[in-house]
């Protein structure tokens, strides 16, 4: 059974339309631009993410006899208005760049072209997943990128909603995390899960010896024994004791971990136990992750920061009109004006301008009428940044599911290495390269 997602929307989206529908704008062909004015603190680069799950929602937007009696009973829209939405199915097309692909302020992320009233109600179900998923993606992406080869686990799922913890899950598997803690997660993205045992197993039983016994017994001696629940140096005694030299990890989730993961090594190597592998999870993010990068650390595991954006859930972007026909049939470029809000009017084509293999300039191509755009002599030298998602309302499946997943990491990892070596800094900046409008005549 298909679960509609047409009421995962602001008021305000049906109440534009119905007026629309009154005054006989609601068919002016309209195109509608997601992007971010500023990148969220001070940050280098953003990551897009969140394109795949959001076409699949928008195949699902869909007003059933639910949906119609609420905004009927509740007097939300006219007759007029719950006839349209009874057949409504977008027909418009989509472009925009890829998941897993960088952006910078201005970067036409999604453009919706059709209707007004066709494009108009996906304002903020696009806004809610690509905001969310594109913080996330930012987020781990720095993390990934401090880490270096080292694995990252996504372990957040309990500092997040039920469902947004899935959906950080992929963005941040999307951005280089290795695994995630959530099977949901594995199971719809295909993302390969990982976890073994809490605090609460080894308070569960008598001793620490019994439970990492028991560990044992169950999942072999390759798991990964929990070794701070009491004493951090009895726990690598007792877990090397227990599994032997061939143990495969460690996990400390307390104290100071630099100082920490020394001693643990230490202690690891004198007891014949070369191989086992650490692991720490506590409370880390990009700053605490680059501090250990001197450390004999083999692996992170990160929560709440990651699925929190790392104190920026949110990557700012807006959802707004940037061109439509007039009432004779011309296309002409809108924009809105207010102090620190404005944007850029007209359709555009985006290129990453690069020297040598590296990023330079983001060239955001400007015209009011689309057929200029299309002209082989107004694109620059740089490499095509979108790509189409929806073609009059036919969807590329490409982008979703599993294999959907699977395409966006890959496409971050390459992408990625265009970035010039200021963008890998972790400190407060300007973007790594400017964005630049060029109008088309």
């Amino acid at each position: 059974m298909t679960t509609s997602t047409a009421l995962l929307t602001d008021r305000y989206e049906l109440t534009m339309l119905a007026a629309a529908l009154r005054d006989g704008t609601a068919s002016r062909p309209s195109v509608f631009e997601l992007f971010s004015r500023r990148l969220s603190g001070g940050r280098r680069f953003g990551v897009v993410a969140g394109t795949g799950r959001l076409l699949s929602l928008v195949r699902d937007f869909r007003f059933g006899d639910d949906e119609l009696r609420f905004l009927r009973d509740n007097d939300i829209v006219d007759a007029e208005s719950l006839r349209y939405l009874e057949n409504y199915r977008f027909t418009g097309s989509i472009r925009g760049y890829r998941e897993g692909e960088l952006y910078f302020p201005g970067s036409p992320i999604l453009t919706v072209e059709g209707s007004f009233a066709d494009a108009v109600v996906l304002e903020t179900l696009a806004l809610s997943v690509l905001n969310h998923d594109s913080a996330v993606a930012t987020a781990a992406s720095r993390m990934s990128i401090a880490a270096g080869e080292r694995p990252l686990a996504e372990m957040g799922s309990r500092r997040a909603g039920e469902r947004s913890a899935v959906a950080a899950a992929r963005a941040a598997y999307i951005a280089g995390f290795g695994s995630t803690s959530n099977l949901e997660a594995g199971r719809t993205w295909g993302i390969p899960t990982m976890g073994t045992a809490a605090h609460s197993w080894t308070l569960l039983h008598e001793t620490e010896e019994e439970a990492f016994r028991s560990q044992i017994d169950s999942l072999g001696t390759g798991t990964t024994l929990l070794v701070d629940t009491y004493d951090i140096r009895t726990g690598v005694e007792t877990a090397v004791r227990m599994a032997g030299t061939e143990l495969g990890g460690v996990r400390i989730d307390s104290g100071d971990l630099p100082t920490v993961a020394t001693a643990v090594r230490a202690q690891l190597d004198e007891l014949g136990a070369t191989s086992t592998r650490i692991t720490v999870t506590s409370d880390l993010d990009e700053y605490a992750i680059a501090a250990l990068a001197a450390s004999p650390v083999d692996a992170y595991g990160v929560g709440t920061s990651v699925v929190t954006g790392s104190g920026y859930p949110t990557a700012s972007m807006v959802y707004k009109l940037v061109a439509r026909q007039d009432a004779s049939g011309a296309w002409i470029g809108v924009a809105k004006a207010s102090a620190d809000k404005a944007s850029h009017g007209g359709r555009k084509a985006a290129f990453r301008t690069q020297e040598d293999g590296v990023a330079t300039a983001e060239t955001i191509l400007v015209a009011d009428g689309f057929e200029r755009l299309d002209q082989p002599t107004a694109h620059p030298d740089g490499r095509p940044l979108q790509a189409t998602f929806v073609d009059n309302g036919e969807i590329d499946e490409a982008y979703e599911g599993v294999a959907g997943t699977a395409s966006a990491r890959a496409h971050h990892l390459r992408v990625r290495e265009e970035l010039p070596v200021r963008a890998l800094a972790l400190s407060k900046s300007d973007p790594a390269i400017p964005t630049n409008y060029v109008n088309v005549e």
